[in-house]
């Protein structure tokens, strides 16, 4: 007679999955929403950009219109904001609130804000945690379930866990920036700053869902070998 088992530490995973997928329909539901939604002033994404940088003094701060597949988003080593081409031309709600997260960032960059240079710190450590974690507790589990290897992929897992938590503070903090900055100079209206905070708190979410998420997988992969040591 078969023996079906089921991995209940799975649950942790569909959790995570699920999380993910809402808080990203939820943002591209309301980033389209907006996306719709002409601002007063007719300033488009990279003017309401440039208003923002010349206004805080970081004339050095170029943008770019990306051309590609990449998200909108600020590159501390080149001091650049890139923005998607609808967000850089177009005139939107939406176009304007991202430009001005991105810029939240070149601020943060400019005034050394502590998270964000912890987060900076972090890349290549995590590029590499991220890239090996698994496939070193795979090893470990192939070789004899070898406790050692099993630990450092842990290890190695936990740093994409540490980017992602430093990666909340930094991004709320952008666009807590971004709002104030979009009302102290007036790039859009009253009514449509408030579109602009529905769309970057939408944003942010998708940060918080992939932090748990992440913290879901290494809760599973504590449970999972946590287990086997004490069956062992």
């Amino acid at each position: 007679m078969p023996y079906y088992y089921f991995d209940y530490t799975y649950l942790l995973v569909i959790i995570g999955m699920v999380l993910c997928l809402a808080a990203s329909a939820w943002v591209n539901s309301v980033m389209k929403k907006f996306g719709r939604v002409q601002n007063s002033t007719g300033m488009t994404g990279a003017e309401a950009a440039r208003r923002i940088l010349n206004n805080e003094g970081l004339y050095n701060v170029q943008i770019e219109c990306l051309s590609g597949s990449q998200g909108d988003h600020y590159d501390p080593r080149s001091n650049t904001v890139r923005l998607s081409r609808e967000n850089y031309n177009g005139a939107s709600v939406t176009a304007v609130g991202v430009a001005a997260h991105e810029c939240g960032h070149a601020i943060q960059h400019a005034k050394g804000y502590a998270p964000l240079n912890f987060r900076s710190a972090l890349v290549p450590v995590v590029n590499i945690g991220s890239r090996l974690g698994i496939p070193i507790i795979i090893l470990g589990v192939i070789l004899s379930y070898n406790n050692v290897l099993i630990q450092i992929g842990i290890w190695a897992f936990s740093l994409s866990v540490l980017f992602q938590l430093v990666t909340l503070p930094v991004e709320f903090n952008a666009s807590a920036r971004a709002v104030a900055k979009i009302d102290q100079y007036g790039l859009v209206s009253a009514e449509e700053n408030n579109g602009c905070r529905k769309v970057l708190r939408a944003a942010a979410y998708t940060y918080v869902a992939a932090a748990a998420s992440s913290i879901l997988q290494l809760v599973r992969l504590i449970l999972l070998f946590g287990n086997r040591r004490r069956s062992d």
